[in-house]
């Protein structure tokens, strides 16, 4: 009716499920990639993202130069983190968190997804065993063509790095699928990584012949000549604990040599991970 016009019910967007801390390069090797390195650069980008994205929220916090991003999983904030890589922008972000809510009698609610994965049927034991680690429920299981169709539902917080397992274990013949169901009680902790990490001793220049020697001790994220800080995560250790050491060091050379001494170095590949696998 021209003379009173009604407005329609507006459109429910999704609400964010998780949220990660986005803060100004402060690492030794700060304004070396980016050109728009500052806060204020960062906090204008964050804000201008707002006005098109919207399923996405930008909270300050108590700092200056750290800001809440709110988003609707993984692949929602590693998009906007690629993004804004890729327009010159250098940033820190946190650990992805995801967003809990209190429920009517004050219990602790979280997001649930329902998670659908097709795969061969001669690995959809090990799919299962996977997400259900991950406090993961199996709803629908049933044969599709050659695969095995199988549903979940599982918390936001056991999709965080479960792509990459269960196409590990699947040899990458899994598709998967995931979308918010609803908010429900807590369902209890989830087990963590049990390996600990190799650290850089000293600032330097990696060389082969430490990696070398290092080799036994776990899997390593860098190559020789690589630069590398003081406390940067350099690699996988075999073991649950921790382990500080120098891969800058140079081999000492003698005067004399015996035959066999200077054997060529077999370095194993370093293990590069995705944007989604380092998040």
């Amino acid at each position: 009716d021209a003379e009173n016009p009604e407005a329609l019910a507006r459109i429910a967007i999704d609400e964010p499920t998780m949220n990660m801390l986005f803060t100004i390069n402060n690492s030794p090797f700060f304004g070396k990639e980016g050109k728009l390195v500052t806060s204020r650069h960062i906090r204008d980008r964050l804000f201008k993202e707002t006005e098109k994205n919207l399923a996405l929220r930008v909270v300050t916090t108590e700092s200056e130069d750290k800001f809440l991003v709110f988003g609707r999983g993984i692949l929602h904030l590693s998009v906007l983190i690629e993004t804004m890589r890729r327009e010159g922008y250098e940033l820190q972000v946190g650990q992805p968190q995801v967003i809990f809510k209190e429920g009517p009698n004050g219990e602790r609610l979280e997001p649930i997804e329902s998670l659908v994965v097709d795969v061969p049927a001669e690995v959809a034991g090990k799919v299962i065993e996977l997400v259900t680690q991950k406090k993961g429920e199996l709803k629908i299981m049933e044969p599709k063509g050659d695969l095995q169709h199988l549903e979940f539902e599982i918390p936001a917080r056991g999709l965080i790095g479960l792509r990459s397992n269960v196409l590990t274990a699947t040899a990458g013949r899994a598709t998967m699928a995931h979308r918010f169901k609803s908010y429900e009680p807590w369902k209890g902790p989830i087990s963590g990584r049990i390996s600990g990490v190799l650290l850089a001793k000293e600032s330097g220049v990696a060389t082969p012949y430490s990696i070398d020697r290092m080799q036994d001790r776990g899997f390593f994220f860098i190559d020789p000549a690589e630069s590398v800080y003081a406390g940067q995560v350099i690699g996988q250790h075999i073991r649950p604990d921790d382990l500080l050491i120098n891969v800058c060091e140079a081999k000492k050379l003698t005067n004399m040599r015996a035959s066999g001494s200077d054997d060529n170095v077999r370095i194993a590949p370093a293990v590069k991970f995705s944007l989604e696998e380092c998040m």
